[in-house]
């Protein structure tokens, strides 16, 4: 059998692979970072990390890097649905606010922790294809930003941190599951102009729904959404239906009327699925591994739980306490059970249908409750699990 360099070499250095390569190198382990980026490096998100986010980053001390790059907090969730308005606190986890950083800064620090806990790192790395021996991969083949000769590094685990088109996923068939289409698609811009003050506003009407966040450098974030059902007939002029959708809303309409967009458009829309996140010489983490729609920007922090379970599970297979099978297999179902009421949660939200009869009157009795209200807020943060929350006996305290 090859003799290999690394423990293991994670592909992908953003928000699930750089925390797994960290957390890996802070056990002792030899692991190898690649990402075909050079950092600093923007990429499309919500960039929004609700309260679990922010314990996992106070857990590996980095959350004080975050709240450094002078990113504001968010304190309240607004859902203004037309008829009612759901405001309430996300407060969880020991930390009462979220925080919205631009990807450009929260990327550099995890990439930088990853670095200094004896990670190697490159930057600019691209992987062309992966090694197998037998049914097993082994390692990668890859070459840097310079160009040159291809290189090959081995590793007693390749894992794939690199996103919805993951090469690892791809190459070993990773098979997927609870599949779901592509539901909505958004745009979303940057505003300077547009205080927020500490808050995150949703406005949902009939067919469309955007939100608003605070980030970094005094700007806010305006992200509009429309079903895939409309987005043939809007993909011709997507700004006039980015500007109709804020329209729909006059109260906001006018507030952005005195705000400059300062950055282009950009949108995207995803498909909803969950992947088998390990086999023979391989493990899948964050989008790779599971994806779901992104109106609860529930991404950030979906990708910092898979690190920690992931990087738990391979530290016990390393030292010999389980076998890889069975330390993967609890970190998959440990996942699947954690994200699946959220998953569902969000797939009825980014079908932008309105609410069924039940569910709408059951919404506007929350919004008339203080409690209740701050239980949703914590449900839209992930604070607390849609099928804890909407259970009859949670709402009857709630509610009473």
């Amino acid at each position: 059998m090859t003799n290999r360099m690394y423990d293991a070499i994670v592909i992908g250095a953003r928000c699930a692979g750089a925390p797994t390569a960290m957390l890996l190198a802070r056990r002792g382990y030899r692991v190898l970072l690649v990402d075909r980026a050079t950092f600093p490096s923007d990429t499309i998100s919500t960039h929004l990390i609700h309260p679990p986010g922010l314990a996992a980053l106070d857990r590996w001390g980095l959350l004080p890097e975050v709240v450094a790059t002078g990113c504001p907090a968010i304190a309240t969730y607004s859902f203004d649905f037309g008829p009612f308005v759901i405001e309430g606190s996300p407060a969880g986890c020991g930390f009462e606010a979220s925080y919205a950083p631009r990807r450009t800064l929260l990327d550099k620090i995890l990439v930088d922790a990853a670095d200094r806990s004896g990670a190697q790192v490159r930057e600019g790395f691209t992987v062309e294809d992966l090694v197998i021996e037998g049914d097993a991969v082994t390692g990668i083949r890859g070459r840097g930003a310079g160009g040159g000769s291809t290189v090959t590094e081995y590793a007693r685990v390749v894992i794939g941190a690199d996103g919805i088109h993951s090469l690892v996923a791809k190459t070993v068939g990773a098979v997927r599951y609870a599949e779901k289409p592509k539901l909505q698609c958004s745009y979303y811009s940057y505003w300077t102009g547009l205080p927020m003050d500490g808050r995150f506003e949703t406005y949902v009407r009939p067919d469309r729904a955007f939100a608003a966040w605070p980030t970094n450098d005094g700007r806010t974030v305006v992200i509009c959404g429309l079903p895939m059902r409309d987005f043939k007939a809007n993909r011709s002029d997507v700004e006039a239906g980015y500007l109709a959708t804020m329209a729909l809303v006059p109260s906001f309409a006018e507030r952005a009327a005195s705000a400059t967009r300062g950055e282009r458009l950009v949108g995207t829309a995803v498909p909803n699925f969950l992947r088998k996140p390990y086999g023979q010489g391989w493990a899948l983490v964050g989008d790779a591994g599971y994806l779901k729609d992104f109106i609860t920007a529930q991404g950030i922090q979906d990708a910092f739980r898979d690190a920690e379970l992931c990087a738990q599970a391979l530290d016990q297979t390393f030292t010999g306490r389980r076998s890889f099978d069975t330390a993967m297999k609890d970190y998959q179902e440990t996942r699947d059970t954690q994200v699946m009421p959220m998953y569902e949660f969000t797939a009825q939200l980014a079908s932008l249908d309105p609410p069924p009869p039940e569910m709408a009157q059951l919404l506007g009795a929350v919004s008339r409750s203080r409690p209740a209200m701050d239980g949703f807020a914590r449900v839209a943060a992930g604070v607390t699990s849609p099928a804890e929350f909407f259970s009859n006996e949670s709402l009857e305290r709630l509610l009473a």
